[in-house]
């Protein structure tokens, strides 16, 4: 194994090689991107079968057109691996509702093919779950343990796919789950905005087009929300203390939670958009409640998670605030 990028005697070895699955979508862009800035010794492979995301290249790394279901090709791309980091998923509660044999295909027999190839090579594994696979929560604050009880297809398939890197890693090789929270924000790659149409997002490009905010009845139903920068560093964090597990022979997973200290319900979430677009770009617009499609949604009006153990063992910490990301957009929108 070449993990270890430099000996205790000083003596140089093989660099750390990083596969990344999903690698042009809107987290793994930001992932590829900071590897290359951040680790600059590493070799990176970066693949993606480009459903959803565009990006052929990120910086000097060309993204390979993999499909991760197609197992033959996928392992010949992950050869020599270190650390796989598989990003690649059907992701989103109504794309996995719409398309649930591509959901199936993808987060179970893909991640199947990923977790079997890490046990064939000992590559160590980093692996997202959403909070989808919680479903409706039991107790708070939620921990990267919580009981898995998922309410739909997206989240029974991450739980799947859970499940069997846990069996696949006994004695095999080391992996990281992470139990990850509500995404916001952007990025840049290559002077091109990196974007996905999350809650926070979507209300900051309908108030910049001076339209009202729809929130979900009864508006005060809360979710903690974490910048997909802040997940991007949690990854990098983890794959350094994948090559200490490698050097030393660990097998197993070992389970993280990402979120931050945020949990605004969506009615202030829309609040704070609505507040922050009139002083920065004088535009006024409405908050409106409309009826909420989603009938098992969890209605609380705080969702803490507790992620001390993250920052203990990886030592990561969560660096943007909804607000400041806010204005922050609305700043740079043409």
């Amino acid at each position: 194994m070449s993990a270890a990028v430099t000996e205790p005697t000083g003596v140089e070895s093989d660099p750390v090689h990083v596969a990344v699955t999903g690698a042009a979508g809107y987290i793994g862009s930001r992932v590829v991107a900071q590897l290359r800035s951040e680790r600059p010794e590493w070799s990176i492979t970066a693949i993606d079968n480009f459903y959803r995301g565009s990006l052929e290249r990120i910086d000097d790394v060309a993204v390979e057109h993999v499909d991760i279901r197609h197992r033959d090709r996928l392992w010949s791309a992950l050869e020599g691996a270190d650390i796989v980091m598989h990003l690649a998923a059907i992701s989103g509660v109504e794309d996995c509702a719409s398309n649930p044999e591509l959901a199936y295909e993808v987060n179970v027999t893909g991640t199947g093919n990923v977790a079997r190839f890490c046990r064939q090579s000992g590559a160590g594994l980093i692996f997202p779950a959403s909070m989808a696979v919680v479903g409706d929560p039991r107790k708070f604050p939620i921990r990267a343990t919580h009981p898995r009880d998922p309410l739909n297809w997206y989240g029974r398939t991450k739980v799947v796919g859970e499940r069997l890197i846990e069996e696949l890693a006994v004695d095999s090789f080391p992996a990281h789950k992470f139990l990850k929270s509500n995404l916001y924000g952007d990025h840049t790659v290559d002077d091109r905005v990196v974007t996905k149409g999350t809650v926070l997002n979507f209300f900051v490009d309908r108030a910049l087009a001076a339209e009202p905010l729809p929130v979900y009845e009864p508006g005060t139903q809360s979710r903690n929300f974490v910048h997909v920068k802040d997940v991007a560093r949690s990854y990098l964090n983890s794959a350094d203390v994948l090559v200490e597990q490698l050097d030393d022979d660990a097998t197993g997973v070992d389970s993280f939670a990402i979120a931050s200290d945020e949990d605004p319900s969506i009615g202030e979430i829309a609040e704070i958009v609505r507040e922050c677009v009139a002083e920065e770009r004088g535009i006024e617009i409405e908050t409106e409640l409309v009826d909420n499609p989603r009938d098992n949604e969890t209605l609380v009006d705080a969702f803490p998670v507790e992620t001390t153990r993250t920052h203990d063992v990886l030592g990561w910490d969560p660096t943007h605030t909804v607000e400041d990301t806010i204005r922050k957009q609305l700043r740079q929108a043409p």
